[in-house]
């Protein structure tokens, strides 16, 4: 075993990592940014080296620091986690050209599995079943066109070099393939450097379901299934182990075909193989093809290990260090279920679109293992990846694991930022999904009704207004004192862009009554704790005038001052803004161009995904305020509509 290994990553892998780690005796070396100095997971290593500026490719994508980072200290072997250079063979031969061991697979089993079009070549092969489509090497718009109507629409076209959705379009008429291809390649060369492309037949009520992985480099063993098609563009957002519907026949199938994919390559360490699944007439042994491999380990592994009870992590660091399997494929077993939710800084109702923040308050419950790589104080920063945690629950069924993740996200406390909380709570709480019956297009159908923000109760509102004028702690004797009568007091709340008028008369410091804009009353009372309407008060967070009730998935509010009413003048539709952190990646319009509602007039690239903005009215052009390339914060001006006659 290792004594000491360096974890070349950040946020919640970079922790998962180092808790086996130390519960192996191994010491751990942490690398950060510049964005990164006071982390969690600087904070929890044995030792910490700074390795250069916030953004990846001044830090954690400098293969060459990190090495140095690793012999200056000693360790004997890097762990990648997963992104960055976690699947970059030339890192893997940089790190054993320079004496160390890579705590993964060999840089030729990355590089065949690395190119989309060249693993499903190798994995027929191998005699794993691939979906139809064109993996050539001919990337001309008449080829790849031909090559979709020959296949039959709908069809995907794939970035060959892609993963997490990036360079990825559907396309379901032959009329929409030049545009989407155009935006799939730009992507593609946006995200991994190669616009290369491969187009694949689009399946009817896909599922996605991925096999685990893990292997010597001689000999494989499988670990059994996850079902990832909660999917929202392609981005996984609940995973659960195993597969709901699975019978054993297929089981077999899919699991004898992962192995035979990874010993194809000579894997050593853990890999997942990706599959899609047509759902549409149930599990079949004769209905799943082979997708693509992850080379790494995956985001969601916690429900392999909860449903199995192996540590992945511990699994990577004995092999890596030499030692053989620790277990044979007739040791490993299933028991009870699992689910893992993604827990993301996140604007839901605004497009998901990715938000920072500083983490005002952040609390998981005692009943669900939750990684996490933030702590209450931290801040989201908008140069990495805006996860906050991953929720995993078990149970001894499906039903119980589910209730239980239910109660997980209830239990979750966020403050500081929006997040996709009640997001995921909607998709939990979904009768479909409730009874197992998935594919990726779930969020897709009912994405109106699973995004809306979720309602504040009067007694939510109540209390928000109790802690503005801060009656939330416990009355002393004259708190409320008054000789002539109910004291009354008014004040305005914000709440999801809505003020709020809301009164309060107290009879004494132990009792008022909450009157709402619509008339709605709540009563609080005290004898021990606040109650209102004889329930107790929920948990709040309070930081200056801004207050977070933890009800409701997290409800936010903010005391309106009336003095700064006045000041709140906004530039109505002529101002387009920037809707989160990035980078100006293109402009379309200039001073003087005269545009229609709905015209692309910018593309900012954020969290290394593309988002156009939009013209929200007929006009025309005053001013460009920024340049391309710009690095704009949220809410940074960008152009300028003049005013309408």
């Amino acid at each position: 075993m290792f004594d000491k290994i360096l974890i070349a990553n950040r946020g919640e892998i970079a922790c998962r990592v180092i808790d086996t780690a130390r519960a192996l005796g191994v010491r751990t070396v942490a690398v950060y940014s510049d964005a990164d100095a006071g982390a969690r997971h600087v904070a929890m290593a044995d030792e910490a080296v700074h390795i250069g500026g916030p953004a990846p490719a001044d830090s954690y994508l400098r293969g060459d620091a990190i090495i140095a980072a690793a012999q200056a200290t000693g360790a004997q072997g890097i762990h990648p986690g997963y992104g960055f250079l976690s699947e970059n063979p030339d890192f893997v031969d940089a790190v054993e050209a320079a004496g160390l061991t890579f705590i993964g697979p060999s840089a030729k089993a990355i590089r065949a599995m690395g190119l989309k079009d060249a693993a499903k070549a190798l994995m027929e092969k191998a005699g794993v079943p691939v979906v139809p489509g064109y993996h050539g090497a001919d990337q001309s718009d008449d080829v790849l066109s031909k090559a979709a109507d020959d296949i039959g629409y709908p069809v995907l076209i794939k970035a060959v070099a892609g993963g997490g959705g990036k360079g990825m379009r559907l396309v379901e008429a032959p009329g929409a393939f030049a545009d989407a291809l155009a935006s799939a390649r730009s992507e593609a060369k946006t995200a991994f450097g190669n616009p290369d492309v491969l187009v694949e037949k689009f399946v009817e009520k896909p599922r996605h379901i991925e096999v685990q992985v893990f292997g010597d480099g001689t000999r494989a063993v499988h670990l059994f299934e996850r079902d990832c098609s909660l999917q929202r563009r392609h981005q996984k957002v609940i995973e659960e182990a195993p597969a709901p519907g699975m019978t054993e026949e297929m089981r077999a199938a899919m699991g004898e075909a992962a192995v035979r994919a990874a010993e194809a390559i000579g894997y050593k360490g853990a890999g997942t193989i990706e599959f899609i699944v047509d759902g549409s007439n149930g599990l079949r042994p004769d209905g799943f093809w082979f997708m693509e491999m992850n080379t790494r380990l995956q985001v969601e592994h916690p429900v392999t290990e909860a449903i199995t009870g192996v540590d992945l992590v511990e699994w990577q660091l004995r092999v890596a260090s030499g030692e053989a399997l620790p277990k044979q494929q007739d040791e490993l077993t299933i028991t009870g279920h699992a689910f893992e939710a993604r827990l993301y800084a996140e604007d839901v109702p605004a497009g998901f679109l990715p938000a920072t923040g500083r983490l005002a308050d952040l609390a998981f419950p005692s009943g669900a293992r939750s990684d996490t790589g933030v702590r209450s104080g931290d801040v989201i920063s908008p140069h990495y990846d805006p996860m906050i945690a991953k929720i995993v629950t078990h149970g001894a069924t499906r039903d119980i694991a589910l209730k239980r993740l239910s109660k997980a996200l209830i239990d979750t406390h966020v403050a500081g930022t929006v997040t996709n909380l009640a997001f995921l709570g909607a998709l939990a709480a979904h009768d479909g999904f409730g009874r197992g019956d998935v594919d990726t297009g779930l969020i897709g159908r009912d994405i109106d009704a699973l995004s809306a923000a979720p309602l504040a109760a009067p007694q939510t509102t109540a209390w928000a207004a109790m802690v503005a004028l801060g009656l939330d702690a416990a009355p002393g004797d004259l708190t409320g004192f008054t000789i002539w009568g109910e004291l009354t007091r008014r004040l305005t709340l914000r709440h999801s862009g809505e003020e709020i008028e809301v009164t309060i008369a107290s009879a004494s410091g132990t009792d008022h009554r909450i009157t709402l804009a619509d008339g709605t009353t709540v009563t609080a009372t005290h004898a021990g704790q606040w109650m209102l309407d004889g329930q107790p008060a929920p948990a709040h967070h309070r930081e200056g005038n801004k207050i977070t009730v933890f009800a409701g998935y997290g409800q936010g509010y903010e005391l309106i001052d009336p003095l700064d009413r006045a000041a709140e003048a906004g530039a109505g539709g002529n101002l387009i803004e920037a809707p989160m952190p990035g980078l100006v990646k293109s402009l379309y319009a200039k001073a003087g161009d005269t545009v229609t509602a709905g015209t692309r007039l910018a593309v900012l690239e954020a969290m290394k995904m593309e988002h156009g903005l939009l013209a929200p009215r007929d006009g025309v052009v005053a001013e460009v305020l920024v340049d391309e390339g710009a690095q704009v914060e949220a809410g940074a001006p960008l152009i300028r509509l003049e005013e309408e006659e």
